[in-house]
């Protein structure tokens, strides 16, 4: 009998610590214990309730997780009405909505609670005496299903509260980002359709019919409102979001307290930057006056609160009609068609062009003039089509016809499809079409960097005749330019000086660069740089010797080949030898062997680097450096920079407005890292 009181002593005090120690790991993230400290507690914790059954209450934490799967979702009504918020989308809608309040409550300044908008799926908690009862879906507001058997599951939310309180708390139940690509490539295996975003993963998991189903999908949440307590209610929002972290819920950290609606504006701008950086989607900005005897001043329409509104994020998704579609040509020849849209307003801008990739693609699209379409822009400059909606149309809608010639390709307008590619390009090679984008890119930030050579001087001086070779850029004078229109004395000088100093000492990578070879960008550019010392020497490889450098294949190889080959290019080189000091500051390796033997030598080379053999990609921008700064540095120090993310990828390094390769990283599981990380990564190394 004494044996007996003492295990239930222990069992008592296991389940206060190991729920206090989940709460510490899954609420706060600041675990005090290893994880196997914690997994010895929980078993010990299981093997009392095997020989107690009788002392197991639904609260202990071994019970997230039970009972048999539900055969259909309970109606609950809820005690507390599920109000919605009205929404506003410009500063304006903002000022507005500051304007009322201020009416409303005849002052002439609001403090306001500023939290984010999760986009997950709205959960209503019921409290008894500390002991969760229910869990329930928002529904219609008035009606909603009881989804307690998964919420249960949820290692963010208590089963048993800090305090022995009656309550009702609304939050959000969401899925990361990195959870959702770990679900959609479950159900790729098991051939079954993938959720689009974590949203709809979210709202899936939570109507999951048996409990370990939704255990398993790494859901997660924020509370964020108390509908109702037994205990005083907190005077302010922000000290109901404080009170909310002392019963033991996980709150969203980012909340912020503003006197002004200028601070409120400034913040959701703020996170419009930021939105992609926590790894839950993020659709706006929740704002709410802070004081609540004002909240209750203002009160309630028919459907929403007037003290508060959500501040959403510019859309990244609307529809738009596809008025034409247009091939465009590119530098190399490249045709690329591009849909002109009837403008539209996405993600902040107005948008009126898209690209359609190739001809494949308008082929699986189906997409035709006339037709209306989902544009998607996340994060990429150039948006995209989505997908056609086909119930739309009206049978006047033209199918697009891809021709046989185009007139700006130049010659006779012949074009060709490149083999063992979905690409069509020029047969002519130069058309002034591709001139213009070729020397445009011969003086890019990306290649040859000269500072106030932009597009519209680059054309002018094409129009004028003053250049025809990349050669020509470096035998400007000063009078030249004052002949172009918006040229004066100092612009002149300013902009010779300039391509002086290009002039005087071009890295070798850059001058590759901007050369427009077929397949060699920046990174390619490198790994030529990095292989051999001078450009006689990239001249004279052949094509086996090519194909020994990692990441250089067969198709990037044969180009090389065949681009320094041709005639016209040897004597271009020889010409750009005359006027360019051509340095080679990547040249810090010995030329590798050919053979077996050639990747060996590489790295037996560079092994001493502390980041040898992993590859980074980057994307976003950052605030501390350049793209080009931050690859700089990494390659210092052994690393290899990709454009693309690939399960061979070490990292990728996402910025601020971090687009689509965040994305392919998280589908992925590759490491992200943010700003903050990367610099430590690099303080480190240093």
């Amino acid at each position: 009998m004494q044996a007996d009181t003492a295990l239930r002593e222990r069992y008592d005090k296991l389940q206060k610590v190991v729920q206090h120690h989940r709460y510490l790991y899954y609420v706060l993230e600041q675990p005090e214990i290893a994880d196997s400290a914690y997994d010895e507690l929980e078993q010990e914790l299981v093997r009392i309730e095997h020989e107690h059954p009788e002392w197991v209450t639904p609260s202990s934490p071994t019970q997230r997780v039970g009972g048999e799967a539900q055969t259909a979702f309970k109606k609950v009504t809820h005690v507390v009405p599920q109000w919605s918020f009205n929404d506003a989308f410009t500063p304006e809608d903002m000022r507005e909505f500051d304007a009322r309040v201020k009416r409303g409550l005849k002052v002439e300044r609001v403090e306001y609670t500023c939290e984010l908008k999760i986009d997950g799926l709205k959960v209503v908690l019921t409290y008894k005496h500390g002991v969760l009862e229910t869990a329930a879906t928002r529904g219609d507001g008035v009606v909603g299903e009881d989804v307690t058997h998964n919420v249960r599951t949820i290692p963010t939310v208590p089963l048993r509260l800090e305090r022995d309180i009656d309550c009702i708390v609304e939050g959000e139940v969401w899925m990361s980002e990195k959870a959702l690509a770990k679900v959609n490539h479950e159900r790729e295996k098991n051939d079954e359709p993938v959720f689009a975003n974590p949203r709809n993963a979210a709202a899936g998991s939570i109507r999951q019919l048996d409990p370990k189903v939704a255990a398993s999908r790494g859901l997660d949440t924020f509370i964020y409102d108390v509908a109702q307590t037994s205990d005083d209610l907190p005077q302010t929002q922000a000290a109901e979001l404080q009170y909310l972290k002392e019963l033991g819920f996980k709150v969203n950290p980012h909340f912020k307290l503003f006197d002004s609606i200028d601070g409120v504006i400034e913040y959701w701008k703020e996170w419009q930057r930021k939105n992609k950086s926590q790894g839950y989607w993020i659709d706006g900005v929740v704002v709410k006056v802070n004081d609540r005897t004002q909240q209750d001043t203002l009160g309630y329409t028919g459907k929403a609160p007037r003290f508060a509104i959500a501040f959403k994020f510019p859309a990244e998704q609307v529809t738009t009609v596809v008025e034409d579609i247009v091939l465009q040509v590119g530098r190399t020849g490249v045709l690329t068609p591009v849909a002109h849209l009837r403008p539209v307003l996405v993600a902040g801008s107005v948008v009126s062009r898209a690209t359609l990739h190739n001809e494949d693609e308008i082929r699986r699209l189906d997409v035709r003039v006339g037709d209306t379409v989902v544009l998607q822009k996340a994060g990429d400059v150039i948006p995209d089509i989505v997908r056609v909606l086909t119930d739309l149309r009206t049978g006047k809608e033209k199918k697009y016809q891809w021709p046989s010639k185009v007139a700006e390709c130049g010659g006779d307008g012949s074009i060709e499809r490149i083999e063992g590619q979905a690409a069509w390009r020029c047969v002519y090679k130069d058309s002034f079409a591709q001139l213009r984008r070729k020397f445009r890119h011969f003086a890019s930030r990306s290649a040859l960097n000269i500072e106030g050579l932009g597009p519209s001087t680059v054309d002018a001086l094409l129009e004028a005749n003053m250049i025809q070779q990349y050669d020509d850029f470096f035998t400007l004078k000063e009078g030249d330019l004052l002949q172009l229109e918006g040229f004066a004395d100092v612009s002149a000088k300013k902009l010779v000086e300039s391509i002086k100093k290009v002039a005087d000492g071009i890295p070798l990578a850059r001058l590759l660069t901007g050369l427009s070879i077929p397949q060699v960008g920046e990174e390619t550019a490198l790994l030529l740089a990095r292989q051999y010392k001078t450009i006689d020497d990239v001249m004279s490889a052949k094509e086996d010797e090519l194909q020994t450098i990692n990441g250089i294949g067969d198709v990037v190889a044969r180009e090389i080949v065949q681009w320094f080959a041709l005639t016209d290019n040897k004597h271009l080189v020889m010409r750009l030898k005359k006027v360019l000091q051509i340095k080679n500051p990547d040249y810090e390796y010995p030329r590798v062997t050919l053979g077996e033997d050639a990747a060996a030598s590489e790295r037996n080379t560079r092994s001493q680097k502390p980041l040898f053999g992993k590859t980074f990609v980057l994307t976003g921008t950052m605030a501390s450096m350049s793209r080009d700064e931050a690859k700089e540095k990494l390659r210092k120090l052994g690393a290899d920079v990709s454009s693309s993310v690939s399960q061979k990828t070490y990292a990728v390094v996402a910025g601020e407005e971090a687009g689509s390769k965040l994305d392919k990283a998280i589908e992925l599981g590759v490491t992200v890292l943010t700003e903050q990380d990367f610099l430590a990564l690099l303080t480190k190394h240093h």
